[in-house]
């Protein structure tokens, strides 16, 4: 096992792995001496010097891949998120209720049942996944690329459906004076409509990245329980509360309360001092 991780370059991984089997595997005298040798540690360190060391990075990688997890997955909502948003708000289609209800989907299905039809859409067995494979070579299940798309599915209403509600408050004739000034379109949509719904933008960008921080079921059954590529902190405290690590689990859950509270505080301040702003103005 030990050569298939380093052949991939994270044999710095293996320390995250359960003791037995990370000692039935290989012994911790070996790996530290490839470890002297891969990271070019320096050799006066000691064993007990560099286990701690790699010890506390394997316990904070679980949160940096949940950070880069959100951040992704927010970044391509933005992309994604707001033409849906913004479609949906002009439309006026008779399939507007149907396709509002697929994009809310993800507030009323259980994380798992979602996550088991995306494993089967990916799964390297069936069609999207056997043809990402063979053609492009790309495999979405068990891996972060895999996670992120999962993400942006699974959190696409906390994007949507504020961006559309600020977008259908706005008076018509916002949209009308513009286009009589000579904006295009697209021109009225960038320098008119979006500055002037701030609130709903950053209650979209918060919410969607405060619920890809927590994101449990779906990264379960999407990504499993890779160490360095899909081990994100929700993940990292089942793992501990099992071991009966009860410490470790605190420290994650009391990092993601600490982090999630504050989010939200900043978004419910930041809404309020824009919305006296406008009524200022």
């Amino acid at each position: 096992m030990f050569s298939e991780y380093l052949n991939l370059h994270i044999t710095l991984y293996l320390l995250v792995l359960p003791k037995a089997k990370f000692e039935s595997s290989i012994s911790k005298s070996f790996l530290v001496s490839k470890l002297k040798i891969i990271y070019a540690i320096p050799a006066h360190l000691s064993k007990f010097e560099i286990e701690n060391s790699i010890s506390e990075i394997a316990m904070y990688q679980p949160l940096w891949l949940t950070l880069k997890l959100a951040l992704v997955t927010t970044l391509c909502l933005l992309l994604v998120g707001i033409p849906v948003a913004a479609a949906l708000a002009r439309s006026r289609s008779k399939l507007k209720p149907f396709l509002e209800a697929i994009i809310s989907l993800p507030l009323v299905l259980p994380p798992s049942v979602l996550g088991f039809y995306l494993l089967l859409a990916f799964s390297p067995q069936n069609g999207l996944g056997k043809m990402l494979e063979s053609v492009f070579n790309i495999r979405l299940v068990f891996s972060f690329t895999g996670l992120v798309i999962s993400s942006v599915i699974y959190s696409l209403p906390f994007m949507v459906h504020p961006v559309q509600a600020g977008l259908e408050a706005l008076p018509l004739s916002l949209r009308e004076a513009s286009q009589t000034l000579g904006k295009s379109n697209w021109q009225t949509f960038i320098k008119v409509l979006l500055p002037n719904i701030k609130p709903a933008l950053l209650t979209g960008i918060i919410l969607t990245f405060a619920h890809t921080l927590g994101e449990f079921g779906l990264v379960l059954m999407i990504g499993g329980n890779i160490p360095g590529v899909t081990k994100v902190a929700s993940i990292a405290i089942y793992d501990e509360v099992e071991s009966l690590n009860f410490s470790t689990a605190h420290i994650y859950s009391a990092i993601l309360l600490v982090v999630s509270f504050g989010i939200l505080v900043t978004v419910y301040f930041t809404n309020k001092r824009l919305n006296k702003s406008r009524i200022a103005t």
